[in-house]
C-alpha cells in the first residue's frame, strides 16, 4: 500500500464524499445540468491558475533537482490542461478573457488558498499532500467514469471531459505523482506526522467535494 492509498483509508468518509459526490454521479450518467457543468469548467480555470502557483511554489520549495522537475511536469499539465476548459467553454461563447474576468466562488477561494498555505507553512510533503486529491484524485475518477475506455462512451455529453482524465497522459501523470509522493515521505515522513497529513488529506477532500458542490448548487438557482 503506497502512501496515497494509505492516506485515502485513514480519511475514507471524506474521499467518498470527493469522488462519489452527487455531482461525479450525474457526470457519470449524463445528466448533469450544462449550468451546473458550465459553472463549474469557469471556477476549476480559475481554480488551475492558483494549482499553477501551487506548483511554482513547489519548485522554490525543493530541495533537489528531481523535485523541481516534479514541479515543473506538474505546472505544465496543468497549463494543457486549462486548454480543454477554454475549448469547453468556447461551446458558449466564453472567451478566455470572459473565463478570467468571473469572480471567484467562495468554494474556489477555499480549497485553493489552502492549498497555498500548506505550501507556505508547510514542506514540500505538505504541500503534495494537500494537492493530491486533486492531482490524483481525477485520474481515478476519470478511470471509474470510463471503465471499458473513451470510445465505449459513445456521444456522452461529457465524453471530452471524462476523456481527458481517463486517458493514458493523465493517467501516467497520476502514476508519477503517486511515486513522488511515496519518495517525499520516505524522506520526511514519520508514522506521527502521518497522522497530520491523513488529516489535511481528509480537508483537501472535503473542499474537493464542496467544489463539486458548488457546481450543483448553480445548477438550481
Amino acid at each position: 500500500m503506497d502512501v496515497f492509498e494509505r492516506l485515502k483509508t485513514e480519511a475514507a468518509a471524506d474521499w467518498q464524499s470527493y469522488v462519489d459526490h452527487d455531482f461525479v454521479r450525474q457526470l457519470e450518467a449524463g445528466t448533469l445540468p450544462q449550468a451546473a457543468f458550465r459553472t463549474y469548467l469557469v471556477q476549476d480555470y480559475l481554480f488551475l491558475i492558483q494549482f499553477a502557483r501551487a506548483y511554482a511554489l513547489a519548485t522554490y520549495k525543493s530541495r533537489t533537482l528531481a523535485d523541481m522537475k516534479a514541479a515543473q511536469a506538474g505546472l505544465a499539465a496543468i497549463l494543457g490542461e486549462m486548454d480543454l476548459h477554454v475549448r469547453l467553454c468556447g461551446r458558449w461563447g466564453l472567451s478566455p478573457a470572459n473565463i478570467e474576468a468571473a469572480p471567484e466562488h467562495q468554494a474556489t477561494v477555499a480549497y485553493t488558498r489552502f492549498v497555498l498555505d500548506c505550501g507556505a507553512a508547510g514542506d514540500l510533503l505538505d504541500l503534495h499532500v494537500a494537492l493530491a486529491p486533486c492531482v490524483i484524485g481525477y485520474a481515478e475518477i476519470g478511470r471509474n467514469l470510463a471503465p471499458n475506455g473513451i470510445d465505449a462512451l459513445g456521444n456522452h455529453p461529457y465524453r471530452e471531459w471524462i476523456g481527458e482524465y481517463a486517458g493514458e497522459a493523465y493517467q501516467e501523470l497520476a502514476v508519477s505523482a503517486r511515486r513522488h509522493l511515496d519518495d517525499l515521505a520516505a524522506r520526511a515522513m514519520t508514522e506521527r506526522r502521518f497522522d497530520e497529513l491523513a488529516t489535511l488529506f481528509g480537508k483537501a477532500s472535503r473542499l474537493e467535494a464542496d467544489f463539486w458542490q458548488m457546481g450543483l448548487d448553480a445548477a438550481d438557482r
